[in-house]
């Protein structure tokens, strides 16, 4: 039995809903800071240690570490990012 998919994709619909950007944004947000985290469970650093790498406070890694909170600057994902050496990429598509 061959079944098609019926309907719009759930991209289609949230562009529809006029939500798709933030959606989307909210969304890798809360990827960069799962990684960021993960990566710092990995290399055994603690908040402080990495607020220190950053050359930031405590309280500013908490909002990036946060994944409800969407306001995190690109300078402050690539801080992060070099922090654990990794490298931060965006991409246009």
């Amino acid at each position: 039995m061959n079944k098609k998919n019926i309907g719009s994709s759930f991209d289609s619909w949230l562009r529809e809903e006029g939500i798709y950007e933030e959606t989307t944004s909210s969304a890798i947000k809360r990827v960069l800071a799962r990684q960021v985290e993960a990566t710092m469970k990995a290399q055994n650093v603690s908040k402080a240690e990495m607020a220190r790498r950053m050359h930031t406070s405590r309280s500013a890694l908490d909002r990036l570490l946060d994944p409800n909170n969407d306001a995190v600057t690109l300078s402050t994902l690539q801080k992060a990012a070099e922090a654990v050496g990794r490298e931060l990429r965006l991409e246009l598509v």
